[in-house]
């Protein structure tokens, strides 16, 4: 199924564009009818429909809620219940998002509702399709793992043994097409080894995700015929240290974590950041790279009504980037903005403390935590830089924003940087 959807990308892709021109001629031919047959459309007085602004109805409900205003926050809730659709456009779909968020802490049932949507399982195959759908639509996934898993060929051109060490593997998703290019490697395949780090599952089996990604893995490399070694570990990541990773000595060691940072508990939390000691980690492990990918954002903040902003700003991005990409009744997108960004937002909102696990920072404050625990930026690669920005030209929507900045190589959506991705050497000197 993975080779399938792959292979299919590019026709998705396509076949995406061509569905938006047609519900973009759609819309514009019911906007045309309302005007030209509707009753009182010249001259007549602007009603509530024409005039809310869900955003700014949004802060205020968020202002009454930080005040504990119930009354105002109640009333402003029900406006932008009215207002919003889990099924209407991109703005309609953000405000009901947010509005479940504001309505747990309001209620003061964040945690467990996010613990709740944490446990839920959603089917591999499920998120395969999902992720499918993100591939074709937004280039952010494809062009991190195309710049990470190139910097990993070009590290062990030469390698007889590759340990890959994943923070935060998931259901591994990055790597079957690695798999298949080190199968096919001049001069014969290495042994690939890869550690799967993830946190554990909630219930009574905590490594079965991490376990079960292995499987699949492992399964994928016989049918290439690489040699392939896997090993499982579900743990609070601030708790591995260099010898639970077992990396031998003649291996070439790549460390791998893109956009699962942001779940670290930061120093407003813990004196002793685990950011940090899962950092120092990875420099004790001295890897030849350290590829890192950051959810580049600044709604990690102690203060609510600073903190809803800025995420009200981040994921009317990604809602917005859907509803230009997507057609709206599609099943997956309803998925991705659920289970994925509704969730994400939701603990944003309505959890604190360690509770509260959706906590990025900015790359530039990346920069500095990096470089203080004792990594040196290498360059990034201008041939894959060049090869990924031709590809986000060809394929994805004019309104995708690639560039550079102090070694970073910037995705985002109209203006706004949604992720940055960087490589980094441990400083020997």
């Amino acid at each position: 199924m993975f080779d399938d959807l792959l292979r299919e990308t590019e026709k998705k892709a396509t076949v995406l564009r061509e569905q938006m021109r047609t519900e973009a001629s759609k819309n514009s031919q019911v906007t045309q009818t309302k005007n030209t047959t509707g009753v009182r459309t010249r001259g007549r007085k602007p009603t509530k429909n024409d005039v809310v602004d869900l955003r700014t109805i949004l802060i205020h409900c968020a202002q009454a809620v930080a005040a504990d205003d119930r009354r105002t926050a109640n009333e402003l809730l029900k406006q932008i219940k009215q207002h919003s659709k889990v099924n209407g456009d991109g703005s309609q779909r953000l405000a009901f998002c947010f509005a479940q968020g504001l309505e747990a802490r309001l209620a003061g049932t964040g945690s467990q509702q996010y613990r709740r949507l944490v446990a839920k399982r959603t089917t591999a195959s499920d998120m395969l399709k999902a992720y499918h759908l993100y591939l074709a639509a937004c280039p952010f996934k494809r062009l991190s793992h195309f710049l990470s898993n190139q910097t990993i060929l070009s590290m062990t051109k030469n390698a007889s043994k590759v340990h890959i060490i994943d923070f935060g593997i998931y259901f591994g998703l990055q790597w079957p097409c690695l798999i298949r290019r080190l199968a096919k490697r001049e001069g014969g395949p290495p042994t690939l080894r890869i550690t799967g780090i993830d946190v554990p599952e909630p219930g009574f089996r905590p490594t079965e995700r991490v376990e079960e990604t292995g499987q699949r893995l492992a399964e994928y490399a016989k049918k290439f015929g690489l040699p392939f070694e896997y090993q499982a570990i579900a743990s609070k990541w601030e708790t591995i240290c260099a010898d639970d990773l077992k990396v031998g000595k003649d291996e070439v060691v790549i460390v791998n974590c893109l956009y699962r940072f942001r779940n670290l508990i930061d120093e407003t939390v813990a004196v002793d950041s685990p950011r940090n000691r899962v950092l120092n980690t990875i420099r004790q492990v001295n890897p030849a790279i350290f590829i890192h990918g950051i959810v580049n954002g600044s709604y990690s903040v102690p203060f609510f009504i600073t903190r809803f902003r800025e995420a009200l700003f981040h994921y009317s991005a990604l809602f917005d980037m859907l509803e230009a990409t997507v057609p709206r009744d599609d099943d997956q997108r309803r998925l991705m903005e659920r289970d994925l960004f509704g969730r994400e937002a939701l603990n944003v909102i309505a959890c604190e403390g360690s509770d509260r696990v959706e906590r990025p920072e900015t790359y530039k404050q990346w920069q500095v935590r990096n470089l203080r625990a004792g990594f040196v930026q290498s360059p990034l690669n201008q041939d894959i830089v060049l090869k990924a920005k031709d590809k986000v030209k060809d394929l994805y929507h004019k309104d995708f924003v690639i560039d550079e900045d102090s070694g970073w190589l910037l995705q985002g959506w109209k203006g706004r940087i949604i992720h940055a991705i960087s490589t980094w050497k441990p400083n020997n000197k």
